[in-house]
């Protein structure tokens, strides 16, 4: 397939495009195989969205805590490393000051892991406990809905999501709150640690992008559209995340 455009000079460094991530493991969204190669949903969708706009992909492992001053708005351009941020981010609000989101690319729910002989099953049950979650996330905002339940934010580091299993296996904390996909893996690993319940959130993810970058973002947006039109999104939904039905259908 032709590239949509020719000319890469919207990108820090023409023809490559380098995103901020992380390397810690959030299958099935994004992980690192034993030779290193990144595979899951995201990367194999930024992939192809590289593909078709001619650029090539390069991957930044960087603490989640850092994600946003990479791309902050009062950042020097010249001085820019990174073009998007693209690893399992929720559009919210607060992140919306620092850079501008493409249009979604799936819709996620979020779900509360425990350990397996927890009574814990429900939100009510979260009374009295310590829920885990990631520092300034979607996931750990919640917690503050939840009646008696005491927030355990983790500083976004690159191994944020080990460091929350460890500190649940080791009852530092009571429960851990974070997305569904990857919390089911955790607990498909771990005959120690369950599921308690999921919570139906259809939290938007995107692209983070530099807010000076209108062209990258169009072009992006461009393409985004395209894949959905094409079925080329439901391909990739329906490899790396059959259990859950595609959103855009």
């Amino acid at each position: 397939m032709c590239s949509l455009l020719q000319d890469t000079s919207f990108t820090v460094k023409s023809s490559y495009i380098n995103i901020v991530a992380s390397d810690f493991d959030a299958r099935p969204m994004s992980y690192l195989n034993t030779a290193g190669d990144r595979l899951g949903y995201e990367p194999a969708l930024a992939r192809i969205v590289c593909e078709r706009l001619g650029l090539k992909p390069v991957w930044h492992n960087l603490p989640m805590a850092d994600f946003y001053t990479a791309l902050a708005p009062d950042l020097d351009p010249e001085k820019r490393q990174y073009d998007v941020i693209w690893f399992n981010q929720a559009i919210t609000h607060q992140r919306q000051r620092a850079v501008t989101f493409t249009s979604p690319y799936g819709f996620f729910d979020e779900a509360v892991l425990v350990k397996k002989e927890s009574a814990i099953t429900r939100v009510e049950d979260l009374a009295g406990k310590r829920v885990g979650g990631l520092a300034d996330s979607t996931n750990i905002a919640l917690v503050d809905s939840f009646t008696g339940a005491t927030a355990v934010p983790y500083p976004g580091s690159d191994q944020v999501l080990p460091e929350m299993l460890a500190a649940l296996r080791t009852g530092q904390i009571d429960a851990l709150i974070d997305d569904e996909l990857v919390l089911l893996v955790a607990a498909a690993e771990d005959p120690k640690l369950a599921l308690a319940f999921s919570l139906p959130t259809q939290v938007p993810f995107g692209i983070g992008v530099a807010k000076d970058n209108l062209a990258l973002l169009e072009k992006l947006q461009q393409t985004i559209a395209a894949l959905i039109a094409d079925g080329t999104m439901e391909q990739l939904w329906a490899q790396w995340i059959p259990w859950k039905p595609f959103p855009f259908s």
